[in-house]
């Protein structure tokens, strides 16, 4: 079995150069996208060690738990000068009573109640929207009742990005490890996001952050009214407002493992298909370019994987392509191994290119079998 196979004009060159450029596609792509963020130091970022006076704002419904749990790691930040408003969205449970509770212990702690009424629309805008109303200051940090920062420095790691240009910082929110596959499957999905986000950002094409674990600034939630042009739908306050606010200039990353914010993962499969299928409800609203950039991923990975297969039961072709295939394997092991461990989950790099081909194969399968119309549940 010669190296250089035989080129002659029939279905199998053509396959073997679609199979080609497929490859060459994902070198370009591992390279100058995943590449960004597997070689990022964050030296260049100027830091400001001013701290401008901050407002969180959580929007909780329900979770009367979360809350008992994690709102003090909030309250207790190291940080020189911030409130935290918690606006208590149409619950039944015992959240008003515990945020009461913590609101004579904790001065800096406001609470918005929001009562029930069946014209209200479900989903986090109309709370944010009063929050950030209500708020006393211009710099404006979003997190999730279910989630808790890793150190009490989490308000200055992400504060000292912003400065007279920067007016968007994006954080992380990863999810806790605990046993069983769902739990594994959804750690990697956010991990795998995480790190296409976060490497399209420093690509200067940013599309998204996470509401559990991002920053902006009140005069830019102002200039585009807030969360107008989206208000229909009930997700979007992270990746669409983001994608309309955001430009090549006025944002920071921020992957200080201080400032990560953890939450638990979905402990079942019909919680986590619908918080997935709410976040596919967005996506028909990102530009043609943006659907293209994170579609040329994948669909060029599947492509390249049938046409892997199908040449390997050609003799003339099967050592060039197992060559080209395993270099390939082995580029994007490497950088996208960085990736995950910068994003501190070491766990997958072993199996990385497994889950990589399981990940192709699956989330076309996740994104096309959900419903993408409005999922009125919160």
């Amino acid at each position: 079995m010669q190296f250089l196979p035989i080129f002659d004009y029939n279905i199998t060159t053509i396959l073997f150069c679609l199979f080609c450029l497929m490859a060459l596609t994902q070198v370009i792509y591992t390279i100058l996208i995943h590449g960004k963020l597997s070689f990022f130091t964050g030296k260049k970022a100027q830091k400001n060690s001013n701290f401008p006076s901050v407002s969180v704002l959580i929007s909780a419904r329900n979770e009367s738990d979360n809350l008992y749990e994690n709102l003090p790691l909030i309250l207790e930040q190291d940080y020189p000068n911030f409130e935290v408003i918690v606006i208590n969205h149409q619950s039944v449970d015992d959240s008003s009573h515990i945020l009461n509770g913590y609101a004579h212990q904790y001065k800096n702690l406001r609470v918005i109640e929001v009562e029930r009424s069946q014209h209200l629309k479900p989903g986090k805008k109309l709370p944010l929207t009063l929050g950030i109303k209500g708020s006393k200051y211009d710099h404006l940090f979003f997190t999730d009742a279910d989630c808790r920062p890793t150190s009490n420095q989490w308000l200055k790691s992400m504060a000292q990005y912003f400065n007279d240009e920067k007016q968007i910082v994006l954080g992380y929110g990863p999810h806790i490890t605990k046993k069983g596959f769902l739990n594994k499957l959804i750690r990697f999905d956010t991990t795998w996001t995480a790190m296409n986000y976060f490497s399209m950002a420093l690509a200067k094409m940013p599309y998204m952050g996470v509401g559990r674990n991002l920053a902006y600034t009140k005069p830019l939630f102002n200039s585009v009214n807030g969360y107008k042009s989206h208000y229909s739908i009930t997700s979007g306050d992270d990746d669409l407002f983001i994608q309309e606010t955001v430009t090549k200039k006025n944002f920071s990353i921020n992957l200080d493992p201080a400032a990560f914010c953890y939450s638990e993962a979905s402990e079942n499969w019909e919680n986590w298909y619908m918080q997935k299928a709410r976040h596919f409800t967005t996506s028909g609203r990102y530009s043609v370019f943006k659907k293209a950039m994170l579609g040329i991923y994948p669909l060029s990975m599947l492509i390249l994987l049938i046409s892997f297969v199908i040449l390997l039961f050609d003799v003339n072709f099967r050592l060039l392509t197992l060559s080209v295939f395993g270099f390939i394997v082995l580029l994007k092991w490497w950088i996208q191994a960085r990736c995950f461990k910068k994003l501190k989950e070491p766990g997958f790099i072993a199996l990385l290119p497994l889950y990589d081909l399981a990940y192709t194969i699956f989330l076309p399968i996740l994104y096309y079998t959900t419903d993408k119309k409005e999922i009125r549940k919160w």
